[in-house]
């Protein structure tokens, strides 16, 4: 890391001797840094208040808002894990939770960890607040078994680590996060930032909450998509959405320089107000596309149902997998014969049913243990929306 492209730094830029070694090393002051919020800031801001809260309100209006939970966990999944070089696809995500892929596919299993870590930090955030406890419990959900994982999962680094070119070192890196000595104090003062309201509007607070926390960088791997996943839960922790609705990876993958870009430039000379107008314009983009994209779910749950019911001797368990299929669009026959309760035969009638319907195709090439994808629902969630 050179120290001299930290002009103006927003932190310590520090001289480190380890093990025979001499490098230099950045660590971010406490948070909040001394920002004033300028006419611009203001009207992001206003812009991206407005967008969370039409999804909030979105979120709260849907009669069964948990089935757009897991297609959107899905996508997020997908798209985080699409930044650090994954390349399974949400149909590989679907196939691999139905079995379909079995342990073959890594990158879909990371996905899937992906999804779990999610789950759980839902589940407890009915227990504990976001924290560094709840931080290590989500790192060993997303390294279980997967690359990396050896990693130390659910713990801190104990060594340096740094990030630059590949077959850079230390000495030649792009930039290091703090040593371990100078990295524990960084996650404490992080974590109570969590929790102290310093009068700044919640979204400003969560843009400084995830610079600071990819800065300090305190895992061997995984650091970007747990700093990610943090973003939805504070959101739903803080109240400003009822389900984890907005997620911001996708916009971040689509400027996936300019995204990187920033975060180090706020090191370097401390251009909090362009990390923030960049961070500000994601909500309001990410919010307005999930808005579309449920409406569109919506409309297509409402117009199967009605094509269905308009249909002679349309018996419930039809519209139920129906509605299931907004959960995870993939199934095979066995997995309806669970979800329904009903016999092997009576699942394979309620899914050729929907298949001569349109709503499901099956998957080619796969002759044993038979998939069928409801593709509408995926192609709202992979598109590029309107």
């Amino acid at each position: 890391m050179n120290p001299e492209t930290f002009t103006n730094p927003s932190g310590q830029v520090m001289r480190v001797e380890h093990e025979g070694k001499a490098f230099w090393a950045f660590v971010p002051d406490p948070l909040p840094p001394d920002v004033t919020l300028d006419a611009r800031l203001v009207r992001v801001l206003s812009d991206a208040d407005r967008a969370l809260g039409e999804l909030a309100g979105l979120g709260r209006a849907i009669p069964n808002p948990h089935l757009l939970i897991g297609p959107f966990t899905r996508r997020e999944a997908v798209l985080s894990s699409r930044i650090e070089g994954t390349q399974a696809d949400i149909a590989d995500v679907y196939a691999y939770e139905a079995g379909a892929l079995g342990n073959r596919d890594t990158d879909a299993r990371e996905v899937v960890n992906y999804v779990r870590a999610m789950n759980h930090g839902l589940q407890r955030l009915a227990e504990v607040p976001v924290s560094l406890r709840l931080v290590r419990e989500l790192h060993a959900h997303l390294m279980e078994g997967v690359r990396g994982g050896a990693a130390t999962p659910g713990e801190f680094r104990h060594v340096q680590n740094y990030i630059g070119r590949p077959g850079c070192t230390v000495e030649t890196a792009d930039f290091v996060p703090p040593p371990v000595s100078q990295m524990i104090p960084a996650l404490e003062d992080w974590e109570a930032y969590l929790h102290t309201d310093d009068g700044n509007p919640p979204l400003v607070r969560l843009a400084y909450i995830h610079y600071q926390f990819e800065t300090i960088h305190p895992f061997l791997d995984g650091n970007g998509r747990i700093g990610r996943l943090l973003i939805p839960l504070l959101l739903v922790e803080w109240n400003l959405l009822p389900l984890p609705l907005l997620y911001l990876s996708a916009f971040f993958e689509q400027h996936r320089s300019e995204y990187y870009d920033l975060l180090l430039a706020v090191s370097q000379r401390s251009t909090w107000e362009d990390w923030l107008l960049f961070f500000l314009r994601g909500v309001e983009e990410q919010a307005r596309d999930a808005i579309a994209r449920a409406r569109r779910l919506q409309d297509l749950q409402r117009a199967w149902r009605e094509r269905l019911q308009a249909r002679p001797y349309t018996a419930a368990a039809l519209l139920r997998l129906v509605d299931e299929l907004f959960v995870a669009p993939t199934v095979t026959v066995p997995q309806v014969q669970d979800i329904l309760g009903v016999t092997h035969r009576a699942a394979n009638q309620t899914v050729m049913r929907l298949v001569e319907e349109g709503i499901l195709v099956p998957i080619p090439g796969r002759a044993r243990n038979r998939q069928f994808v409801a593709q509408a629902i995926v192609d709202i969630l992979t598109g590029d929306g309107e």
